[in-house]
């Protein structure tokens, strides 16, 4: 092949070289910056959801003497706080039941049950009134690991569902659309009347009812 000039200065060139290069690392170094920064937002939310179900729990459980429907919607109010800036409210759901021991010392008893937040989801271990009059509710939680109330006392059994919502969804690397399910549970402190009582008659949407599904 013969030599021309204008090939000879084509071969030497190097000035698109460090273009070339970054043009090619560009994707992998993206990938690696967005993967971190999903990671870091998934653990984030992972916290938050967790610290959700356990402030629900225990801050049912601290209220002494007796529980009224507006002890319930205040602690409702404080755990959606608490996730407000994962916009909880309006892809979680919290359901907080009572359990307690039944009339006739057969089983466990979900005396009540409330829920808040805006997503479908319903108790994976029972509903409101499960096991009032026979020994079908041997507790709440996972197989091996249900827990039970002691007689005369209640545990307060809190449930959060949060679908996660990422930053970049990258479903390649695992980062997607999830469902997060956590649990928590405290017994109570003090309060020997079990009852939840409503003293001011609240009715519809004033009440956390596991009917309703409202951010």
């Amino acid at each position: 092949m013969r030599n021309f000039p204008f090939t000879t200065r084509l071969m030497r060139e190097t000035s698109g070289v460090a273009l070339i290069e970054f043009a090619l690392s560009l994707p992998v170094i993206l990938s690696m910056g967005l993967g971190g920064l999903e990671l870091a937002n998934y653990a984030i939310a992972t916290e938050r959801v967790s610290q959700i179900a356990m402030t629900a729990a225990d801050n049912a459980a601290r209220v002494r003497s007796s529980i009224d429907e507006l002890d319930v919607n205040e602690v409702m109010a404080g755990a959606k706080f608490v996730g407000s800036k994962i916009n909880f409210a309006q892809n979680g759901r919290i359901i907080l039941s009572s359990l307690e021991e039944n009339a006739g010392k057969t089983g466990q008893w979900i005396r009540w049950q409330r829920c808040a937040g805006a997503k479908s989801a319903t108790s994976s271990f029972g509903v409101q009134d499960a096991g009032k009059n026979d020994s079908s509710l041997p507790g709440m939680g996972p197989t091996g690991k249900k827990l039970a109330a002691v007689s005369g006392t209640a545990v307060m059994f809190v449930e959060v569902f949060y679908d996660y919502q990422p930053i970049v969804p990258i479903p390649s690397l695992g980062y997607g659309t999830k469902t997060m399910n956590f649990t928590a549970a405290f017994n109570v402190r003090e309060r020997t009347d079990q009852t939840l009582k409503n003293a001011k008659n609240l009715t519809g949407a004033n009440i956390s009812s596991c009917s309703l599904y409202s951010a």
